[in-house]
């Protein structure tokens, strides 16, 4: 099938994070299939969301991973002029949900997959596909953690971010908390007979605003922009009217920290000022990247994109994790991340067919 073709499926699967991807991963798996490829479908704990992982070439010998994501953001905006599940085209866009963020990166992965199958790949190259990216990378530690039973140690992965398929070095961690508060309800002429759980959640938000000046000061990074670590308040939400004491309140937090430094680090200051009634859970959580320009992954992936590397971006990726685990990673993708997110977001033909190309470098480089 073409890159385009394949697109037109692919974002056919309303794969929207926290909702199921199974279909869209049986139907990856029956196309590999077709080609001779077997494909490991890893259930997450959450059942109905799949990883999947598929090796052309031997797996016995260290090779390539491309990583992609399959789930996309919501599409309730009403800007949009057409059915965001359905691929429109418009001069040289492809218009859909997922199109740049970024199933397009996938579907020219699979539109590569015949030519490469063909190949006598002395390096294998791994596709590699997660779920609830979205959420905070919520799928890819698993499939991280079952790479000793499927291949040997990969010598480098390849994710396909959106970057104008420029390489990327480095990205920001990030890690985000919730904070529920529990009281007890009243009347608001009583407030010494009741506990204010909006109250109980002030100390900690107090704290995030306290933190947030401390990490302007430094350290910084000016590859990113914000140069420094940073924290913010997301949501709060509690209480029902104002003349009734709140019984619940919550509060979602997000730090996101450069390169060298911890996000869940960052995020300590606000768990101590929580109280007894505060519980805290962990939302999402992911280390920054940093790539040296002169690794030989890094030296790769720009002669085969033609462009000399952007030093750092501020959204994160897997690419972190996998770097977490051993694996040099660097970001590569079509698109440009302006365009995701939003409304009417767009894949340009010539960018996905630039992808494909890319791949098909990558594996004549690595065949006999």
């Amino acid at each position: 099938m073409l890159a385009e073709d394949l697109l037109e499926r692919l974002v056919g699967f309303r794969t929207v994070v926290g909702t199921t991807n199974i279909n869209l991963m049986s139907f990856v798996s029956d196309y590999l299939k077709t080609h001779g490829i077997d494909a490991h479908r890893m259930p997450g704990p959450e059942s109905d969301r799949e990883n999947l992982f598929a090796t052309i070439g031997d797996p016995g010998r260290p090779g390539y991973i491309l990583s992609g994501h399959v789930d996309v953001v919501p599409a309730m905006e009403p800007d949009w002029r057409g059915d965001p599940f359905v691929l429109r085209h418009e001069g040289d866009r492809l218009i859909a949900r997922g199109a740049c963020d970024m199933k397009g990166y996938v579907a020219a992965m699979l539109s590569a997959v015949p030519d490469l199958s063909g190949m006598t790949l002395q390096t294998p190259i791994h596709l590699s596909l997660s779920y609830d990216e979205e959420a905070g990378c919520k799928g890819v530690p698993h499939l991280i953690e079952a790479l000793p039973d499927l291949c040997a140690k990969p010598i480098g992965c390849f994710v396909g971010e959106p970057t104008e398929l420029q390489p990327v070095l480095a990205h920001k961690g990030k890690a985000a908390l919730r904070l529920v508060a529990t009281g007890v309800s009243g009347h608001s002429a009583r407030p010494d007979l009741g506990e204010n759980a909006i109250h109980a959640l002030i100390p900690a938000l107090a704290e995030v605003s306290r933190q947030a000046e401390r990490l302007a000061e430094g350290p910084k990074d000016t590859r990113f922009e914000p140069a420094s670590s940073t924290i913010q308040i997301g949501t709060v939400t509690g209480g029902q009217a104002v003349n009734i004491i709140p019984d619940r309140a919550e509060a979602h937090i997000e730090a996101r920290s450069i390169a060298g430094a911890n996000p869940r680090d960052i995020l300590a200051p606000i768990i101590a000022k929580t109280g007894k009634n505060v519980f805290v859970e962990w939302l999402s959580t992911y280390p920054s990247l940093a790539l040296e320009e002169t690794s030989d992954l890094a030296r790769l992936c720009t002669t085969l994109a033609g462009k000399t590397p952007r030093q750092a971006v501020s959204f994160g990726t897997e690419a972190g994790l996998f770097q977490e685990a051993g694996i040099p990673s660097i970001i590569c993708g079509p698109g440009n991340i302006d365009r995701a997110h939003r409304p009417e977001e767009f894949l340009k033909r010539d960018e996905l067919e630039a992808t494909r190309r890319f791949i098909m470098k990558l594996g004549k480089g690595l065949s006999v």
